[in-house]
């Protein structure tokens, strides 16, 4: 197998890269990465000298580079986006530009340069919006709530389009909140711990009742892998780990492994749209690809807060007013 990969330097994409590569001694992978604000070479340094990688620095709206790799890959799982909502209130541009722009080009390129190629394109579960009971299946209307989250709509949307139209062998994902090693100290859960080490106070938007499922970022990779090898096209798989938290009890957990008085919490503005619950049924990927998340949420969340106490080298040269600030959608980049 020769995999592209793209956006592969980003949290998520970087832990699908390092995973492949030990898991498949036999697979080569191209990692196509702009090197955007989510992007981090460090994210992989460790396996820079393998023979079996390639890193090429490029955005996936160059059409005559996209078009170029294609040829060349047995298939492609395309994690590239701009993923966090707080910066897509703020400059939503640049979210049609990557998000949506970005999945068009791609799928332009797989079109006319190599149709028979496979290819996962990784959604989110926010492109539902929120449920206050039940959960989401495949089967349910899009109603994105922010800007990030209307644009994967949007890709999500041209790939079930092409795939129908030019029969080409796509399937897509769709995730709850991940957690784990390399994750932006922008987001919740990085943010507490980084916060929480450094003795500053941990903002928690509105009530703090606003309920995500979390999910150990090795067990989306293996769920992604498990959609490469037997998904079927033009199907949605749902991932989630049934592990339903609200911000509050993240927070509190964190504290309270780490050690910390719970007085660091602060409740600050809510931000705009902001969904109150996300839960998705994965029952279709448990019954057809006989996947299933291996880690609880607290022994997840416990290998993460020890990994971040363990690597600031990692995380000090990205910590910057987006972290420290207690309403970062407030900030117009």
């Amino acid at each position: 197998m020769r995999l592209l990969v793209t956006g592969g330097m980003g949290f998520i994409g970087s832990n699908f890269i390092r995973y492949v590569l030990e898991k498949h001694p036999d697979w080569e992978v191209v990692n196509l990465d702009k090197l955007g604000y989510g992007s981090n070479l460090a994210n992989l340094k460790d396996i820079e000298s393998d023979e079996r990688y390639t890193f090429i620095k490029g955005d996936i709206n160059d059409f005559e580079l996209v078009k170029g790799l294609i040829k060349k890959v047995d298939a492609v799982v395309n994690w590239a986006a701009e993923s966090h909502v707080d910066r897509s209130i703020s400059n939503p541009h640049s979210f049609i530009e990557s998000n949506t722009l970005g999945v068009y080009t791609l799928l332009e390129a797989v079109r006319k340069e190599n149709p028979e190629v496979r290819l996962v394109h990784v959604s989110t579960d926010e492109v539902y919006g929120d449920i206050l009971k039940g959960s989401f299946t495949e089967e349910d209307r899009l109603m994105p709530s922010s800007p990030y989250s209307a644009t994967k709509a949007a890709s999500d949307v041209l790939v079930l389009g092409w795939t129908r139209t030019y029969n080409l062998n796509a399937s897509i994902t769709r995730c709850t909140n991940n957690y784990g090693p390399y994750q932006f100290p922008e987001k919740l859960i990085p943010k507490t711990i980084i916060r929480a080490s450094m003795g500053l106070k941990i903002p928690i938007y509105g009530t703090g009742q606003n309920v995500r499922d979390w999910l150990y970022v090795e067990d989306h990779v293996r769920a992604i892998e498990g959609v490469l090898l037997k998904g079927e096209p033009r199907e949605v798989y749902n991932i989630s780990a049934g592990e339903e938290k609200t911000n509050i009890e993240v927070v509190r957990t964190i504290l309270r492994i780490m050690d910390r008085d719970e007085s660091l919490m602060e409740f600050v503005e809510d931000r705009p749209g902001h969904d109150l619950r996300y839960s998705l049924d994965s029952w279709k990927i448990t019954r057809d690809l006989k996947w299933r998340p291996r880690h609880s949420f607290e022994e997840g969340i416990e290998k993460t807060v020890k990994w971040y106490l363990e690597n600031e080298w990692w995380w000090r040269p990205l910590v910057d007013e987006k972290v420290l600030h207690p309403t970062p959608w407030k900030l117009v980049w």
